[in-house]
């Protein structure tokens, strides 16, 4: 298992095998995506191995290897709290990085005897694993990424396939499989108002 770095692209489109689900996570400087700049990408295709994508301050983002990874509409991408990553990939590179997974909201439709529903509760109650959150809230802009972060943001994409897994017999056993299709296909809709600015409302309320 090894984690690799690339500045600015990954080193090929052709990183990962044909048609693999991949696990995707960003770091950015903050949560307000087109406030707060993208700094990484992460990704894995569950093989063992983990990669890294830094972008710089100056960055054009144009990342093309990237990008056709990300926007590939025959591969599954693989979130957790995929309504942020999708909403920061949307404006910072530009592209609608689906079709996609969430294992937050698979969790949140079938873990309802629980309101715990981060990263770090998942990986403990479903794989058994501690997974250390203590570089969450670190500089993610810094001019160096130090070996901590490296291997925090890496964690972040480690365990995503087998969560997948885990959660997909729940959502089979509750027959929630078509509830939770649902809720992934409307999720980049969902980035979309975040980014034009309905983040904090809800356009399907009825308020009077």
């Amino acid at each position: 298992m090894a984690i690799h770095f690339h500045e600015e692209d990954l080193p090929n489109a052709d990183l990962f095998a044909a048609g693999a689900t991949i696990a995707v996570d960003t770091e950015a400087m903050g949560l307000v995506p087109g406030r707060d700049r993208l700094c990484l990408v992460q990704l894995s295709d569950g093989s063992g191995d983990e990669h890294l994508v830094r972008f710089g301050p100056d960055s054009d983002f144009s990342a093309p290897n990237l990008k056709a990874l990300l926007a590939d509409p025959d591969r599954l991408k693989l979130y957790h709290f995929a309504r942020f990553d999708v909403a920061i990939i949307r404006a910072y590179l530009g592209i609608m990085a689906g079709p996609l997974y969430c294992t937050r909201t698979a969790s949140r439709l079938v873990r309802t005897y629980t309101d715990r529903h981060g990263l770090k509760d998942l990986v403990k109650e479903l794989l058994g694993t501690d997974l250390s959150k203590q570089q969450q809230t670190s500089d993610w802009g810094a001019p160096e990424i130090n070996d901590a972060q490296r291997e925090y943001a890496a964690s972040d994409v480690r365990y995503l396939h087998r969560l997948k897994d885990q959660l997909d017999e729940r959502l089979a056993r509750e027959n929630r499989e078509d509830l939770a299709q649902a809720c992934f296909d409307f999720i980049p809709a969902r980035a979309l108002l975040d980014l034009a600015g309905w983040a904090e409302a809800d356009i399907f309320a009825h308020d009077g």
